[in-house]
């Protein structure tokens, strides 16, 4: 068996979501035939829902005022035995994991469980909403727009994590994993087509569209009833369905297809067997707004604790089935997939610097729902959901064998890299080009940047210059990217950009 990545993305990274694929499909696929004992979790990470800035687009204004819907942390434990070998693969909703949270989660549950989960065993990824609180990185890169570290983010979240983990630990019990697969068309379109077309002529022919299309699921089975405590997949689309504009909390169009595939599974009896289609008139707006007519106001009277924890706030006592949508190779693969279009004009933006008129503030995309970036949220999310559920309703493969897992750190300042003819070159310390600056059409940059500058102008120059001048080996080794932003160069006050990846 083996997982294959069909496009090759430009300017995101995408190689931890990729690695954290790898490790748990590869976890369950070595050795001889064994029985698992099978654990899941859920736990509530929203974080503060006023005033702190959120973590995606890097946009100073935009900062939490409201929650379309909450977040949450969710786990996935598989173990050979009550002592032997096992992992935990942790889904978030958020922008991204850090070093930083996995550092604080370890230690807590070194607290819980001694060495029983490390960082060898213990995979922490994000959804990449665009929509959750910031601040809970150690970077300065990532922290310039929410004004540093944000303790209440970052507890928020990494108690989610260890109680999630808790819950999923203490509910291990045996079980059978189910993988299955498929191509879901319809939830994403490449937002820098011209830069894939520089791809070369052969490599592009490998592939029929420029966009990696499979959806992966992994459903888990309890042995003793035969019933599904929980199912996770792994398909690339961004969590940009709510715009950079958007002051709601929410996990845009994976944390909804998360949502709408636990519903489902709660609504459809134990076995999940009832057609998709029944579950989805609750879904439409009438079906809402029917809903919304029953609810009495309460004259001014407060919630009760019960109330309030019933019927807005989602708990999981590990009983209750754990439906998560992971991240994979996502690239340049954006949700938005009416295309890009000129806000002053209505037309098409220009294709190959995805901007307007030159101004790239003005080239923004559309989502489905167009105007209306939660219909967009929702039918995004429906979309992956309704995938997810036919690929769970018809997996048939089981996976067997030993658990395994690999993790190293790598310096990715200093590999050597041999390209054709033998020559072999070195990579490079970090660095942010104009392209970054331009930012994408999910999320528009910096006025006087587009996609495919290859000059920095001399305002921005003396800008980049009063932070930190790049040296001259950067800037040789960068080439032929101009070097707007020497992160990996640059300590102070601390490190601006990780130098590690995991």
């Amino acid at each position: 068996m083996k997982l294959t990545m069909s496009t090759k993305m430009y300017g995101h990274p995408t190689l931890h979501y990729f690695f954290y694929t790898l490790v748990v499909i590869s976890a369950l696929i070595f050795g001889a035939n064994g029985d698992y004992l099978i654990g899941v979790g859920s736990y509530d990470m929203t974080g503060p829902a006023g005033g702190v800035n959120m973590m995606g687009y890097g946009n100073f204004d935009q900062n939490t005022a409201g929650i379309h819907f909450r977040l949450r942390a969710r786990t996935f434990i598989v173990a050979q035995s009550s002592d032997g070998p096992r992992f935990a693969f942790v889904n978030l909703d958020a922008g991204m994991a850090s070093q930083l949270l996995t550092i604080e989660v370890l230690q807590r549950l070194q607290k819980r469980y001694g060495d029983l989960y490390n960082e060898e065993n213990v995979a922490i990824s994000g959804t990449h909403t665009h929509a959750g609180p910031g601040g809970y990185l150690q970077y300065v890169i990532y922290s310039v727009t929410s004004l540093g570290f944000v303790p209440q983010s970052f507890d928020a979240i990494i108690t989610a994590i260890e109680l999630s983990i808790a819950q999923a630990h203490d509910n291990l019990k045996p079980g059978s994993i189910f993988i299955n697969t498929g191509d879901l068309e319809n939830a994403g379109i490449n937002r820098s087509p011209s830069a894939y077309l520089f791809n070369p002529p052969e490599e592009r022919a490998r592939y029929p569209r420029d966009i990696d299309t499979l959806m992966t699921l992994l459903k888990f089975v309890d042995a003793e009833n035969g019933k599904s405590i929980g199912a996770f997949t792994w398909f690339a689309t961004h969590g940009t369905s709510m715009s950079r504009d958007n002051k709601f909390i929410s996990g845009d169009n994976k944390g909804a297809a998360a949502r709408f595939f636990e519903d489902w599974f709660t609504s459809t009896s134990k076995n999940a067997s009832t057609p998709i289609n029944n579950y989805s008139k609750k879904l439409n707006n009438r079906g809402l707004l029917e809903k919304a007519a029953k609810i009495k106001a309460t004259g001014g009277q407060p919630c009760s604790n019960t109330t309030s924890q019933g019927f807005k706030v989602r708990k999981n006592d590990g009983s209750l089935f754990v439906g998560a949508f992971c991240q994979s190779n996502v690239g340049d693969v954006s949700p938005n997939v009416l295309g890009a279009f000129c806000t002053d004009s209505g037309l098409p933006c220009d294709f190959n610097h995805s901007s307007c008129h030159g101004n790239d503030t003005l080239c923004v995309g559309r989502g489905p729902g167009y105007p209306d970036e939660i219909l967009s949220t929702k039918i995004m999310g429906e979309r992956q959901f309704r995938k997810a559920v036919d690929l769970f309703t018809s997996a048939k493969e089981e996976l067997t064998g030993k658990i395994d897992y690999r993790h190293v750190y790598l310096n990715f300042t200093n590999l050597e890299v041999q390209l054709e003819g033998n020559e072999v070159v070195k990579t490079c310390p970090a660095a942010l080009g104009p392209g970054f600056a331009a930012g994408t059409t999910d999320g528009p940059g910096v006025f006087g940047f587009e996609q495919g500058d290859t000059e920095i102008n001399e305002f921005w120059r003396k800008v980049r210059d009063w932070l930190q001048e790049p040296s001259q080996y950067q800037v040789e080794c960068q080439k032929p990217k101009a070097v707007l932003l020497s992160t990996g160069e640059m300590f102070f006050p601390y490190a601006w950009a990780v130098m590690l990846n995991a």
